[in-house]
């Protein structure tokens, strides 16, 4: 009986440990996935030549809403996946910057485009169909993202 009480208090033990090791490496991942995020939402308003925040809480501007929450979607598409096929902590990092790269990247020729086509425009005006159209993009450019980062 002592020798089962050992072994289960063993296995207990052990237990305990691996989940201490794993919550760690999860609250280590998270938040530094968190961290991107935020990151990601100062540098696209400094990449967006209109100012999203202002748009969406003080004029209720949804194609503004629209376009930038597409943005969002876009980047934790690839977020996810860096973070379900990194091998380490630091694989992470770097594929969540290049992440990052990318849809600021698009943020930025999207929002130079002039002309008939410019999103600045058509979001200044709250065409809607633009910020759907945006939103769309963006997680279309997050998803090939995500898809190429493999090994």
């Amino acid at each position: 009986m002592l020798l089962i009480l050992n072994v289960l208090s063993y296995n207990m033990q052990k237990g305990y440990t691996m989940f201490i090791g794993a919550f760690f490496s999860f609250t280590l991942f998270f938040v530094t996935a968190l961290g991107v995020l935020i990151l990601f939402l100062f540098l696209y308003a400094k990449v967006t030549p209109y100012d999203d925040y202002e748009m969406i809480f003080t004029q209720n501007n949804t194609a503004s809403a629209l376009g930038f929450g597409g943005a969002i979607v876009g980047l934790c598409i690839p977020l996810y996946s860096a973070l379900v096929n990194s091998i380490s902590y630091g694989d992470f990092v770097i594929w969540a910057g290049i992440a990052m790269f990318v849809q600021l990247l698009f943020a930025l020729i999207m929002t130079r485009l002039g002309g008939r086509f410019s999103v600045e425009k058509h979001m200044d005006n709250g065409d809607i169909s633009v910020g759907i159209l945006m939103a769309f993009i963006s997680s279309a450019i997050g998803l090939l993202n995500a898809g190429s980062m493999s090994y």
